[in-house]
């Protein structure tokens, strides 16, 4: 029975896998654990549908492999969904395997890993199937910042399929593979005559850079599994655990004078705030989270003296970094995973503000910049805050102030920390006198000049 229950749905649809350009449910694994650790549960099991047909087809273990095993000598549960078996659909026995498992991971406090390739509910088990998604969801809820939870695509996830990854801390993509949507091309064709091929729909580059669904993207299924692999370093097993530590070598008490270049003089000049991250943080080993979606903000995992750190920096090398309805949204939500997961927080703060436009205001930047309020207003772990060279207006009270219960508050020589820039606050303030002075160009230079010294000297601050 053994060797029956790892031919899956059978050597055909195992070469048609293949032929796709897809592993197995069963290679993945092999990938993604530590060799020789993983322990299968329920490798017998099959499904007890009668109707059309499948009372004669049955496969042992039926559409998903589930169980435990090691990540760098730490454990996690998993589960791989096995197109070779009915397409990977869900049946009330796909289900009630994956919520074992998610059980067993909340109980002992370890990382739950998914790996999706389905094509949705299982037609023939009718309600049962869709039953079956919502104990997937209940639990996905329950333990939500109770262990670290990962979703992996590696293939499709149609329909309700969607909806268990986008609850999960993260997902992994895979280009040309992986594809989510609600409702597929044909659909909406038919529905609003749009259209639109599978990849521009729901692929992962879709993904990635416009609605942000997924936090990693990456070329091939080896490489996105050895990222998942790189990301658990960095987390702990459950909301009751430190991060781990990793001996990297690099010495706390490091100094680097190149830091001192990378910060142009000329507040207007912009950088890449990635090339700050990079120095500071051990080995430069920086793990960036939705680095092609609002690409303004930076968030990531990194390491000082050897433990796990969040990162979260204005970026600007895009948009002068300012705050928008994507960025916030995307800065809150880190925020909150280090929150939940006893992740220390560093944000680095060069922001002029928050986007303006019609576009932000109808889209409820309000709403959205509230998020990263509340975030870092409720956030009780440590939090450092660097403001590297501007932080203006309601942007500087948002990005980890001290007012928001950072506990440590540094800033560089060059920060700017004001209402607003000099040259905005110049002209409200002193309109009236520039206009009637004999050279308004120099009288104006003059006073922003004053006003720089008086109002955006950060030892005002301090």
């Amino acid at each position: 029975m053994r060797q029956e229950s790892l031919k899956g749905g059978g050597q055909q649809r195992i070469d048609q896998q293949h032929n796709r350009g897809k592993l197995t449910a069963r290679e993945r694994l092999a990938l993604l654990m530590d060799e020789g650790t993983f322990e299968e549960l329920d490798a017998f099991v099959t499904h007890r549908a009668t109707d059309f047909g499948l009372a004669d087809r049955k496969f042992l273990g039926d559409a998903v492999v589930t169980g435990y095993g090691q990540v760098d000598g730490r454990q996690i549960f998993v589960y791989a969904q096995d197109f070779t078996v009915f397409g990977g659909s869900l049946s009330e026995v796909v289900s009630q395997k994956i919520c074992k498992a998610m059980d067993l991971a909340a109980k002992t406090g370890c990382p739950m890993v998914g790996l999706n390739d389905s094509g949705g509910a299982r037609i023939q088990e009718g309600a049962l199937s869709l039953a079956a998604y919502g104990d997937i969801f209940l639990r996905n809820t329950l333990f939500s910042g109770v262990v670290p939870q990962i979703s992996v695509i590696v293939g499709p996830a149609a329909g309700g399929a969607v909806y268990s990854p986008a609850i999960t801390d993260f997902i992994f993509m895979v280009r040309g593979t992986s594809q989510m949507y609600i409702t597929g091309p044909d659909v909406i064709k038919a529905v609003t005559g749009e259209d639109v091929t599978h990849e521009e729909l729901g692929g992962a580059e879709s993904h990635a850079t416009r609605s942000g669904v997924a936090q990693f993207v990456y070329d091939s299924e080896e490489e996105c599994l050895a990222g998942v692999r790189r990301l658990l370093g960095f987390l702990p097993g459950n909301n009751l655990e430190d991060p781990p530590a990793a001996f990297t070598g690099d010495s706390p008490t490091r100094s680097d004078p190149e830091l001192r270049y990378l910060v142009p003089d000329d507040s207007n000049r912009p950088y890449d705030m990635r090339d700050v991250i990079d120095r500071i943080v051990d080995d430069q080993d920086f793990m960036e989270v939705h680095q092609s979606f609002a690409p303004n903000v930076v968030v990531g995992f990194g390491r000082f003296n050897n433990r796990s750190v969040g990162i979260v920096g204005n970026q600007p090398d895009y948009l002068a970094g300012v705050l928008d309805i994507d960025a916030s949204s995307k800065a809150a939500r880190f925020v909150r995973f280090c929150d939940c997961f006893n992740i220390p927080l560093v944000t680095l703060v060069d922001v002029p503000g928050f986007m303006p436009g019609v576009e932000q205001e109808h889209g409820g930047i309000i709403r959205h910049g509230a998020k990263l309020i509340y975030a870092y207003a409720e956030a009780t772990v440590p939090k450092i805050c660097v403001i590297i060279r501007k932080a203006y207006g309601g942007a500087y009270i948002v990005m980890s102030s001290k007012h928001l219960r950072s506990d440590v508050n540094l800033v560089w020589p060059s920060a700017e920390i004001a209402v607003m820039g000099a040259d905005g606050a110049v002209n409200i303030i002193y309109r009236e006198e520039i206009a009637a002075s004999d050279d308004p160009d120099r009288r104006r230079e003059e006073l922003v000049a004053d006003y720089k010294e008086k109002f955006t000297n950060p030892y005002v601050a301090a």
